[in-house]
């Protein structure tokens, strides 16, 4: 018998998954669950460690006998031999070495592998075969993948220098259009009046207080809403035909489909395939979370 923990985390949450496996071919999904967002760049070791011991391992260590009994086993492994694929945004090869040495507080270090959230796109989107992996949501990156290993990556550089794609760009393109623009004088009297919000509080948000970008990224949704406007669906288009021109083109491998996690391309789908073929690439795999791939990935 044996377990493997794997978590995909991001700013906001960290989603868990628990397979145990009753003997090898076959694979169970124990339980899922939540704790708050872990990234090594943006939170103290304390913080870190605060989140895995008092939610992360509560949650793990609250299973009921009656779903392990329906998983096959009548005993839960000791948790220190549970096996822990740690995916998250701020696990750099910098920072990765110090989230594994806070997980081995809790596990086996030998047991602990931890990589980035670009890894965990690519292998739940292409396994292990060859292909370019693409994370589109609040932020953006994308990688080129051999089927083992990322071989190439074109610099996000943040939604100020780069993000191309992403929501948050996305919300900065729409707030240059209403405001600068006299074509997007309804879409700017819309947006406000809906918002309740004035060019003054914009401003605050975006450059007087934290997390501008979550901010910007909001701003999709009032665009997805109100796609019947041309004006709205030309700036979405060209957003995703920068994304493919600036940071794609570099693979120069047009042969190979381009895959997407993420909300922006979820969402989006009808547009993103528009903006790929205009571009000359081709779309593949778009899926929301990559928690189902990295399942498949690991249990195979």
């Amino acid at each position: 018998m044996s377990m493997i923990l794997i978590a995909d985390s991001g700013g906001t949450k960290t989603d868990w998954t628990l397979l145990f496996s009753p003997y090898p071919t076959r694979w169970d999904v124990v339980s899922t669950f939540q704790t708050q967002g872990i990234n090594p760049i943006h939170q103290a070791p304390d913080v870190i460690r605060q989140i895995l011991g008092q939610e992360m391992m509560q949650q793990l260590s609250s299973f009921s006998r009656v779903s392990m009994i329906n998983a096959g086993a009548l005993e839960l492994p000791s948790l220190s031999q549970v096996e822990v694929f740690f995916y998250g945004s701020g696990c750099t090869p910098v920072q990765a070495p110090v989230m594994k040495q806070l997980l081995s507080q809790f596990f086996q270090a030998e047991k602990i592998s931890v990589k980035s959230d670009l890894m965990a796109a690519a292998r739940a989107l292409c396994q292990h075969e060859p292909g370019i992996a693409c994370i589109l949501g609040t932020g953006a990156n994308s990688c080129l993948y051999d089927g083992n290993d990322i071989v190439q990556n074109t610099p996000a550089l943040g939604y100020i220098l780069g993000d191309e794609g992403s929501g948050a760009v996305l919300g900065r393109l729409f707030m240059n259009a209403i405001f600068k623009n006299p074509a997007f004088a309804d879409v700017r009297d819309g947006y406000l009046a809906e918002t309740k919000l004035t060019q003054a509080d914009i401003i605050n948000r975006v450059y007087r207080e934290s997390l501008a970008n979550r901010f910007l990224a909001s701003t999709s949704l009032y665009i997805y809403e109100h796609l019947d406007n041309p004006l709205l669906r030309d700036l979405v288009v060209e957003n995703f035909r920068r994304f493919f021109r600036v940071n794609i083109v570099p693979y120069q491998r047009q042969d190979l489909p381009v895959h997407f996690v993420g909300s922006m391309a979820y969402q989006y789908l009808e547009l993103l395939t528009q903006a790929a073929g205009q571009e000359g690439f081709h779309i593949g795999q778009v899926i929301k979370s990559p928690m189902e791939g990295l399942i498949k990935y690991h249990s195979v």
